[in-house]
């Protein structure tokens, strides 16, 4: 059997994601056979007498979830703040985690799934997984120079943002609805962009992640689907 690095082994089991598997590990959370694991990159070949918290750990099936967010939820599962989160009232009967996120106040496409190497399969720039939103703004648009200097990496504040697909949906007096298709998904990336054009952001939803659209799914609703377009599609 082939060995695997702790912190993907219990990414795998949906106990949560690599990265804080790591974060646990250093807690001197997990143990096998009862002795404190200290070193994220040990490798194991399964998860037998691995615990988190003095709780077994067991690979499940991988499986993969689209929820249609609505606004006001937030994509964590503890919130300091004791808002309500996404996690509160799925109607999924085993722990999931979200594949990225999306900000409290933006709705639409959240991938979910109970494999932590999934999320992150799906999370990584380099498999260039699109990202499309829809966006209504308020302001003055120039939008021939706007697209012109998004078909460019920009930066914004020091952060490098890679090139934008832009697309206009509807223009009036001074509410517009765009269409933007990005690669990375960084923190708030598409309200920093628009704040950088002096748009403000009245709307924004997420219509499609990869080979995975929102379509006709409704507000709050979840439906399964296969993992195999997750797998072996890298772009849409």
């Amino acid at each position: 059997m082939t060995e695997e690095r702790i912190a993907k082994l219990i990414a795998r089991s949906g106990a949560c994601s690599r990265r804080d598997a790591e974060k646990i590990i250093a807690e001197g959370r997990v143990t096998y056979k009862n002795q404190v694991i200290e070193n994220p990159a040990m490798k194991f070949t399964c998860l037998d007498g691995i615990k988190i918290d003095g709780y077994t750990l067991t690979i499940k099936e991988s499986r993969l979830w689209l929820y249609h967010k609505p606004v006001g939820l937030v994509v964590s599962h503890q919130d300091e703040h004791g808002r309500q989160t996404v996690f509160d009232d799925l109607p999924i009967k085993e722990r999931v985690i979200s594949v990225g996120r999306l900000d409290r106040n933006t709705s639409g496409l959240l991938l979910l799934t109970n494999d932590g190497a999934i999320a992150r399969q799906l999370e990584l720039p380099s498999n260039n997984f699109k990202r499309v939103y829809m966006v209504r703004v308020y302001g003055h648009l120039d939008f021939a120079q706007m697209q012109k200097q998004l078909a460019k990496s920009i930066i914004i504040n020091g952060m490098t943002y890679r090139p934008v697909e832009l697309a206009l949906e509807y223009s009036g007096p001074n509410n517009h609805w765009l269409r933007l298709t990005i690669s990375e998904g960084k923190n708030r990336e598409i309200r920093k962009i628009m704040e950088y054009f002096n748009l403000q952001v009245n709307k924004l939803t997420r219509i499609q992640y990869g080979p995975f659209e929102l379509a006709d799914l409704k507000i709050g609703a979840v439906c399964e689907v296969s993992l195999d377009e997750a797998i072996t599609s890298k772009t849409s």
